[in-house]
Parts: C-alpha cells; structure tokens; sequence
C-alpha cells in the first residue's frame, strides 16, 4: 500500500470526490464496527451508496490502498481518509444562534465523534445568556472575538435567522474564522479564502418533492 506522495495535495483533488470521502468515512466507520476488517469496493461502494468504479476513481487520488484480491483494510482506509479530510485532529467550532436548531446542532453528537469539538454558544439575546446547552453556557455574541482567539477557532456554524445571517458572517470572517457552515436563509458574501457551506433544509424538501410529482405523474424520476 503506498500514500499520496508528498507533492501531490489536496488541491489535486476534485470538490465532488471532496464531498464523497466523509461518507466514505462514515461507511467505513459502520463496517468496522461491525467487526468487518476487509472489504471490496464492491462492497465499500454498496454501503456508501455509490458505484464501485465511481468509488475506485475518488479513492484513486488518494493513494493506493487496496490489495488486489483482498480488497481495502477498513480501518487502516479509514484512518487515510480520515487524515485526508482533517478529522485526525480536533477542530474547535462556534456556534451562532441557539434557537431551535441551534439546540439540535449544539446536541448533535455527531460532531464530538467526527474531531468537532464546540467550544461556545453565541446568541444575541440576552434573555439566552447564561442558558445551558448540551453542558455549555450561551454566552454573549460580542464574546465572538475573545473566544475565537482564546481556541484559534476556524469554524464557524451559522443558525441564526436570515436577516442576520451576513453580519454575523462579516465578523467570523473579521476576527479569523475561515470555514463558515451556514444554516440560514439566503447566500453569504464572503472574501476569497473564506469557504462557505450551505446547508438548506427546504430545498432538499423541494427536491424530493419533484421526484415525488413525477412518480404521481407516472414518470421516470
């Protein structure tokens, strides 16, 4: 098995294959808890639900970790995607807007067992200061800066209501936040070096509601 030589980055590799490896990852964490040790991209493919040579091609820029007739080691695969998106290391992370959502996203546990720690709550009202979420204080948005410097926060998480949305991106962006996961309404303007992900639930819905209308139509969807 041989890794990614030290020239090549992840710059080489394509942001559609970027998306796949963390469900690659999340496949693979599923079979080794499992007790599965080895497994054919045949299988790796069918459990992230993807195609096998679709897997191979994605896989492809990484490295070669498989062994012909063998197959892929699950958690020595794991531990190269893993170490290829980051989450060998843990990332401090805000969150911003501790509405509904915000309390979902701040007891999501999903983010403590992928090397995402949240190490502060901001919300802008005070009647939420001093509320404990998920063991944590909600403290003040004005403490953005304080905190982001305190923990080199480079991730933020965005879940406040739209109209506020932008402003509270400016100041991430201001004191050092560089990866934003935004959760409201509407697109961030950010300056080039920043990334933005965009996470809406009611397009998603929309979506599978036109798959929904084309199967009560009768075609293909």
């Amino acid at each position: 098995m041989t890794a990614r030589t030290s020239t090549e980055s992840a710059r080489d590799i394509p942001e559609a294959t970027v998306a796949r490896l963390p469900v690659y990852h999340r496949a693979l964490t599923a079979l080794s808890e499992a007790g599965t040790s080895t497994c054919s991209s045949e299988a790796l493919a069918a459990a992230a639900g993807v195609n096998s040579a679709k897997l191979r091609k994605d896989l492809s820029y990484l490295g070669s970790y498989g062994t012909r007739g063998v197959g892929y080691d699950v958690d020595y695969l794991r531990y190269q995607i893993a170490r290829e998106i980051g989450v060998t290391q843990d990332w401090p992370v805000v969150i911003v807007g501790i509405g509904n959502l915000g309390h979902a996203l701040a007891n999501y546990s999903g983010f403590s067992s992928r090397g995402f720690r949240t190490v502060a709550l901001l919300d802008a009202d005070p009647s939420r200061h001093g509320e404990v979420v998920a063991g944590i204080n909600v403290r003040p948005f004005d403490d953005l800066e304080s905190i982001v410097a305190e923990h080199g926060v480079a991730i933020g998480v965005i879940a406040t209501p739209a109209v506020a949305a932008q402003a509270v991106a400016d100041r991430m962006v201001a004191c050092g936040v560089t990866s934003i996961l935004n959760f409201a309404a509407g697109v961030l303007a950010v300056p080039a070096g920043v990334d933005v992900r965009k996470v809406d639930l009611s397009v998603e819905l929309q979506v599978l509601a036109y798959h929904e209308q084309r199967k009560a139509q009768g075609e293909p969807a």
